[in-house]
């Protein structure tokens, strides 16, 4: 019998189903040990982009599980879907709601007498707002980067060494990486400040991040093709970022599937 824990609030975003790199198998095992009141998807669920160019390895029953696994989560969980870049295929049909599951474009979530601006954070990158084609180059590069990652981490595997993430460590360290991150940050903070809202809540840049800018909160949720990431809120309204063990063998099999909290 799976052992679960319940939160008022569960946050994932950028889970890229339809990409051969997504933790679908991590990403479904969290929410059956995870349940909560309401659970936030914040953008790029499905990878759309890699679903039009015609891959053969990117849908599989892995990624078909999981959507089922969302239309069996009970109808007194509201499950909110805001549209990102990868699933922009979306913006022709919202709102919607069906059932327990709306899909908005963005949205105010009120908690615990706070207002979050919940919004993938995608039109905050002028990359992906103006330059759209240069964006889905980005995308391959990252793709690239991804598969150099994995054989990579075969090898460590091999000699018994754990998981190291090339792209986290070159994110870390680039300058130009390092300036992005913080202007998405500080551009993204200043619009909830605009909405008079006490925090936002976003993903799209794949890096989980929960920090205050002056009095407001910054939650950024991260990912779930390497960091493995989300954010719960308790009924106190404490968030956490947790993050899924990393120790894997990077085909998909975790050795373990602890979940390391982080509270702000």
């Amino acid at each position: 019998m799976i052992k679960t824990k319940h939160y008022k609030t569960i946050v994932l975003s950028d889970i890229h189903l339809g990409s051969k790199w997504s933790k679908t198998e991590e990403a479904a095992g969290f929410l059956e040990k995870n349940t909560c009141d309401t659970l936030i998807l914040c953008g790029d669920i499905i990878d759309g982009w890699n679903i039009m160019r015609g891959n053969k390895e990117k849908w599989n029953r892995q990624h078909t599980g999981f959507i089922k696994l969302l239309l069996d989560i009970r109808h007194d969980t509201q499950i909110i879907y805001i549209r990102g870049n990868h699933d922009d295929f979306l913006e022709r049909i919202l709102p919607v709601t069906f059932h327990n599951i709306r899909i908005v474009k963005d949205f105010i979530y009120r908690s615990c007498n706070k207002q979050f601006y919940v919004v993938h954070g995608d039109i905050f990158d002028t990359v992906t707002s103006r330059f759209k084609w240069l964006s889905k180059i980005g995308d391959r590069g990252y793709t690239l980067l991804l598969w150099i990652n994995r054989q990579y981490n075969n090898k460590r595997l091999k000699k018994g060494l754990p998981y190291d993430s090339i792209s986290r460590r070159i994110k870390a360290k680039v300058k130009a990486s390092v300036s992005y991150i913080s202007d998405y940050e500080n551009h993204i903070v200043s619009v909830a400040r605009k909405k008079n809202c006490d925090g936002v809540i976003c993903g799209h840049i794949h890096h989980p991040e929960m920090r205050y800018y002056g009095d407001t909160l910054y939650l950024n949720a991260g990912d779930w093709v390497e960091s493995l990431s989300a954010l719960t809120e308790d009924y106190e309204g404490n968030w956490q970022l947790v993050f899924h063990a990393l120790e894997t063998d990077y085909a998909g099999k975790p050795y373990s599937h602890d979940i390391i909290p982080r509270s702000v």
